[in-house]
């Protein structure tokens, strides 16, 4: 081969690729995040990462409400939307219903399931269970439910044989628990500070810790080119700082992300612990939303 087929082969080559860059630049990306409705909230707590990301990919971001899981997960095989931010409980349905490809995992820390009851109860075990009542969270929450409810199935209680389950607000519950209804209350970690406050005569006491669970999730709609994918974590692994920065302006659902790290090696099977809980509820195809 001459110098001059070899230079034309080569001048293609970069060619290819500059438009390649160009092309996936200039596509814009929608994105919508599962625990926010409406775009006035989804603008006030996102607006800031979704400036950020568009500067950074160079390519426009535009944020796209949802409201609820099952319309988040439609929108994303009806490749209305293309980026989706959801949480672990509801990944797992997502991957089975879309095939939906990993981008970075939001961690959140201390983030995990606890059995809280009161020091006037008299509970100082896992056993001392059997027989009562325990009060959860909403009906599909990863850490309000599910984490708790699989915390207890570890320990060896059955949930609805050995243990009465109930879905009650947690001042609801926690006044239960006063007056000797509930034995015991599921929560997340970041709960206790806030029920210690409010109910500041009482004494609580966390009887089992879960396990870490696994992290938050921004994914891609298999629609979603490789390319604007690798692009998507290439972004997220430089500007890893600015953009936590960004995520924090958010005021209110945001700040449960304090402390926070991108996790750019997040794979599907981080997530199995997770299969396990849809499978402890009766639903081991994990195929739809709980409580949606």
């Amino acid at each position: 081969m001459n110098r001059f087929i070899k230079g034309l082969l080569a001048a293609s080559v970069l060619l290819t690729t500059a438009f390649t860059t160009v092309t996936v630049q200039a596509q814009s990306l929608r994105m919508a995040v599962t625990d926010i409705v409406g775009l006035e909230n989804l603008q006030r707590e996102y607006a800031p990462l979704q400036k950020l990301l568009s500067e950074k990919s160079g390519m426009p971001i535009e944020l796209f409400p949802v409201p609820n899981r099952t319309a988040a997960v439609e929108a994303l095989n009806a490749k209305r939307v293309d980026l989706v931010l959801t949480g672990p409980a509801e990944y797992v349905v997502f991957k089975k219903r879309s095939n939906a490809k990993l981008v970075v995992g939001f961690s959140r820390p201390d983030y995990y399931g606890s059995i809280v009851t009161l020091q006037s109860t008299g509970i100082d075990s896992m056993n001392d269970l059997k027989g009562k009542k325990v009060a959860l969270g909403d009906v599909g929450s990863t850490s309000r439910h599910l984490a708790p409810i699989q915390l207890l199935a570890d320990m060896g209680l059955k949930p609805g044989k050995d243990v009465q389950i109930v879905h009650v607000n947690r001042n609801v519950a926690v006044e239960a628990m006063k007056r000797g209804e509930v034995a015991a209350i599921g929560v997340n970690r970041t709960d206790v500070p806030g029920l210690t406050k409010k109910f500041s005569d009482q004494v609580f006491k966390v009887v089992a810790r879960g396990r870490d669970l696994p992290n938050d999730v921004l994914l891609a709609g298999p629609h979603v080119p490789d390319a604007q994918v690798a692009l998507m974590k290439k972004v997220f692994s430089e500007n890893s700082d600015a953009l936590i920065a960004a995520v924090l302006q958010g005021p209110d659902e945001n700040q449960k992300f304090k402390g926070m790290a991108f996790i750019p090696n997040i794979k599907d099977a981080d997530y199995n612990y997770v299969r396990k809980m849809y499978a402890t509820i009766g639903q081991p195809q994990y195929a739809n939303f709980v409580g949606n």
